[in-house]
């Protein structure tokens, strides 16, 4: 096989490296990371005039609007089939209380202190969960937004429901983006080179996650 193959998650591979990611889990991963950060920014270009230069990322405010719902789908689109590869991994198990115990030492670098951790830790897995339920949520009350025309007339007082629904929402994922995008970076140095290129040497996943590492090598 050659070495520049990249196969299954799991595989060990030489030289002294393991799949972390398969092609297939890093396409949907970066697909699912543009169209948010496009709804995102496009978003917040609406949310706020302070913010509405950010438009320019949807070529301009009117271009921006009927991007922003397609664009969202296709988010939505990437987050159900993120979700048919990862759910079964993203339940909870054992070591996840143990590593929420031991939070404090993960933010502060103190790896020798936290638990050994399966492939994804209880971090890893609250990020995952807060992103699904809240695309849900977004595809919801958008589409309302998107086709007002949808609510009856008696009841189109839903609407000042519905859109600060959308936008608290909308501000919650990207609290939890900008908290993943910092612990991904920068503070687990190797991180983005799995989601780049599939691969992390051997020794990065046994001292980040061990178990998952030793369960491999059986």
């Amino acid at each position: 096989m050659s070495t520049q193959t990249v196969v299954r998650e799991g595989t060990i591979v030489p030289p002294g490296e393991v799949v972390r990611y398969d092609f297939n889990e890093r396409v949907c991963h970066w697909l699912s990371g543009a169209t948010y950060v496009f709804c995102m920014l496009t978003g917040l270009a609406f949310y706020s005039p302070y913010l509405y230069w950010l438009s320019f990322v949807g070529g301009g405010p009117a271009s921006s609007r009927f991007l922003h719902p397609w664009v969202g789908l296709f988010f939505f689109v990437a987050i159900l089939w993120m979700h048919a590869l990862w759910k079964v991994q993203m339940a909870t198990a054992p070591e996840d209380q143990k590593w929420k115990d031991n939070i404090k030492n993960y933010i502060e670098n103190r790896d020798d202190q936290v638990p050994a951790q399966g492939r994804f830790n209880a971090g890893q897995k609250w990020f995952y969960w807060v992103m699904f339920y809240g695309a849900i949520v977004l595809l919801i009350t958008g589409v309302i937004m998107w086709f007002p025309e949808l609510i009856a007339g008696k009841a189109h007082w839903l609407l000042t429901i519905i859109i600060p629904v959308h936008a608290a929402t909308a501000l919650i994922t990207i609290g939890a983006f900008i908290i993943h995008i910092y612990m991904g970076v920068l503070l687990v140095p190797g991180g983005l080179k799995g989601i780049l290129y599939g691969r992390v040497s051997q020794e990065w996943a046994a001292h980040h996650h061990k178990l998952w590492y030793e369960k491999l090598k059986k």
